[in-house]
């Protein structure tokens, strides 16, 4: 039967194994286990029948991984012809180790583990994971060759079967014959598989690229010129550079790569010669990928080139890629992560015809890239890939490999001791032993900061919904503005309803506005960029505007973010009033109105402001479709004032005479601050008393009996003085009662505070 060729799922790849539609499956009575073969006019190869993806059914697909496209001749989309294969099991294989492999003892279990099920042929080369790159190479996996099997021919490693370690080394062994050798070929070093999350990109890299290699005559019968050149823009460490080396492999075209500044020259005219010759040498052997990375650094826009020689470099790439002669099978793909930079004259249909943006991946595509690079690591069981792909926000590819390769090192640090340094060769049984473990991984993501937001980057906060007491009202208006959009988009695209801008969090100090901005990151799974108002002011004109931009840009690249202003009153108040600051706060006010609600809309990115002087805001900020929302952060009543007694004391040792009821009904006027200021005194009245009256060697021993009692707490209210008066209460409810007549009547009618004059 024939089926059309796909890529496996990065997850399943490596491991010799067809994953075959279920229907086509059933047609030719394959079962997962069995094997295949897969034949096509370059090459033959010998697969396992895996179940097939739920998606696949009834589409007359195969999906194998590179090495299995590249030993049977076929690429993605080709056809390939299926059928049964009848394997004998192996009595005994032997397998040659390369030369500088220092591991001694026996590994032929080992091997053994490592193989078991697969289908190998004499003189078949096999990478291996043996350990974390103990070649001495970035490898994970040991390159080894099969030396002999016996039956002869392709043979299957079942549990009797017996594995000998050749004297020979690997080096030695000659190649099987291409017609006996049934998937001997090598892998080529990076395949679609080996890149997570990026399948819509990659999808569109290949039909510019593939397409036109592959089957000039779909062009030629549309009458049209194959794509030139494709742009791959994006943040550092996405897998730009990846993708190009994945494309050049699977086509199997020659590669050419320019790193931007090694074709420059101090001599008159020598850089555009060495353009020229790389152009050249490409067309000679066509089809050709001509890769160039950091392009800004080559192309950058000529009217802010310092020098000529640079002008003439982008002079000369111009008519290179869109001159009189004709290019051929050629196609540019040029890769930066600063695309402004770029000469306008290049990003035109002929030059670079297409642009595609590399973002920071998603969820789902971290789950993948943390599926590749820990394919060959022997993880734990009870390691659960999901979670660690819910807690990377803003982790690009290059972070996530990090991530893995920091676990590793964690893993090979606990092993240390029992490892010989001054010996050349490791000991197998300790090589075995090695397994990375849950607390491996946790420790790496400690010390491993996402790139992508690097400079703007916060921790996610650890506060949750139940850590702030009372204010139910509060936190389920948060919940509607900010996590509902996030976790159910369909409900508002079905109902054409937009996503709330922002939302202004306001109250007197010490009510806990800061506290709910950290919740609600938390809670709606995002990325966090908290602003502290006055960091942004720069002394330099257009500085601080310039940080503003750049903070929504950043929050744009990795959204879903939320951007968290605190005290906004400091950047953003009225324009018209200041006059001692030449202009740089109306300017910075202009700034984030057109970031807000500009002609670039905000897509999943909410900001949440706080301050506790909304009257000094500027009116423009606080109408619908900017910061919409105005949320009072009220002074706690009794039974808000009772449950924030219970967050801050649930983990104090309390006598039983502590009455939670009568401290909140005592507490009137006082704000979250106030109470966990009074629990920290009852604490320290506790801990003073209990200090005095031990002797310093006996602490240790009955540090246990030490209770807070409800006379510690008396003392810490009249130590602790609620910081809200009367007044102020009344002042914020009545700006309360202005903003929700301003919502209602006219949205741009100013909040003037009259409470403050």
């Amino acid at each position: 039967m024939k089926l059309t060729v796909k890529p496996i799922k990065q997850k399943d790849a490596g491991r010799r194994l067809a994953a075959i539609d279920r229907v086509a499956a059933d047609e030719l009575d394959l079962s997962g286990g069995d094997f295949i073969r897969l034949d096509s006019d370059d090459g033959t190869a010998i697969a396992r029948v895996w179940p097939g993806y739920p998606e696949d059914d009834g589409t007359g697909v195969v999906r194998i991984d590179g090495r299995l496209r590249s030993a049977a001749g076929v690429g993605i989309d080709d056809k390939v012809e299926v059928e049964k294969a009848d394997l004998q099991p192996a009595e005994t294989i032997t397998v040659a180790l390369p030369q500088r492999l220092g591991i001694r003892g026996n590994i032929d279990s080992l091997i053994h583990r490592e193989l078991g099920g697969q289908p190998v042929t004499q003189g078949q080369s096999i990478r291996l994971p043996l350990g974390f790159g103990f070649m001495g190479g970035q490898s994970q996996a040991v390159p080894l060759k099969i030396a002999s099997t016996t039956p002869s021919g392709t043979v299957v490693i079942t549990d009797s079967t017996q594995v000998q370690i050749s004297e020979q080394p690997a080096e030695q062994i000659a190649d099987a014959p291409p017609e006996a050798a049934e998937g001997s070929s090598e892998a080529p070093n990076v395949a679609y598989e080996d890149i997570g999350g990026l399948d819509e990109e990659l999808e569109q890299v290949r039909e510019m690229i593939e397409l036109p290699m592959r089957h000039p005559e779909l062009f030629k019968r549309l009458g049209i010129d194959p794509p030139k050149g494709v742009l791959l823009h994006g943040p550092p460490g996405t897998g730009k550079t990846l993708i190009a080396k994945a494309v050049a492999n699977e086509i199997d075209a020659s590669f050419h790569t320019v790193s931007g500044p090694e074709i420059m020259s101090k001599y008159y005219g020598e850089s555009e010669e060495q353009l020229r010759d790389i152009f050249e040498e490409a067309s000679e052997e066509a089809p050709a990928i001509i890769f160039m990375d950091e392009l800004d650094s080559i192309a950058a826009k000529r009217e802010e080139a310092g020098g000529d020689v640079e002008r003439r470099v982008v002079a000369q790439l111009l008519s290179l890629m869109d001159g009189l002669e004709e290019r051929g099978e050629v196609v540019v793909i040029g890769a930066t992560n600063r695309v402004d930079a770029i000469d306008p004259a290049l990003r035109r249909g002929g030059r670079f015809d297409r642009e595609i943006e590399i973002g920071v991946p998603d969820r789902e595509g971290r789950k993948e890239i943390l599926q590749v690079h820990t394919r060959n690591m022997p993880l734990a069981e009870d390691i659960d890939l999901d979670v660690y792909a819910e807690n990377t926000h803003g982790f690009v590819g290059a972070d996530l490999e990090s991530l893995a390769k920091e676990a590793a090192m964690s893993a090979l640090r606990r092993i240390r001791p029992r490892l010989d340094l001054e010996s050349d060769e490791i000991d197998a049984e300790v090589l075995e032993s090695i397994e990375v473990l849950e607390s491996d991984l946790k420790a790496a993501l400690k010390g491993i900061e996402p790139s992508a937001l690097r400079e703007v980057f916060v921790e996610v906060p650890d506060v949750t919904w139940e850590d702030v007491g009372g204010l139910e009202d509060t936190k389920e208006r948060l919940r509607e503005t900010i996590q509902w959009p996030l976790e159910y988009p369909e409900v508002f695209e079905e109902l054409d309803m937009a996503a709330a801008k922002g939302v202004m969090l306001y109250g007197p100090p010490g009510t806990g506005k800061t506290l709910l901005a950290k919740a609600v990151a938390n809670e709606a799974e995002s990325n966090f960029i908290s602003i502290k108002g006055p960091e942004l002011l720069n002394k330099f004109v257009g500085e601080s505007e310039k940080g503003i931009r750049e903070v929504f840009s950043k929050a744009r690249e990795n959204a879903p973010t939320v951007v968290f202003f605190d005290e906004i009153d400091s950047i953003a108040s009225e324009r018209g009033q200041n006059s001692g600051d030449s202009g740089v706060g109306e300017r910075m006010v202009s700034q984030l109105l057109t970031e807000l609600d500009g002609l670039e809309s905000l897509e999943d990115v909410v900001v949440i402001a706080t301050s506790n002087r909304p009257d000094l805001i500027d009116s423009a900020l606080l109408r619908p479709g900017r910061l919409d929302r105005h949320v009072h952060v009220p002074v706690p009543d009794e039974d808000a004032r009772r449950k924030i007694f219970e967050v801050h004391t649930e983990a104090k040792p309390l006598a039983d005479d502590v009455d939670l009821d009568k401290l909140a009904r005592k507490t009137d006027g006082y704000v979250g601050a106030d109470i966990e200021a009074v629990s920290r005194e009852a604490s320290m009245a506790a801990s003073r008393e209990f200090i005095g009256s031990v002797p310093r060697e006996e602490v240790g021993e009955s540090v246990s009996n030490v209770r807070v009692t409800m006379e510690h707490f008396e003392q810490a209210l009249d130590e602790v003085q609620p910081s809200v008066t009367e007044e102020t209460k009344r002042h914020y409810e009545e700006i309360e009662r202005k903003f929700n007549r301003s919502d209602v009547d006219d949205a741009d009618d100013p909040v003037v505070g009259e409470a403050f004059q």
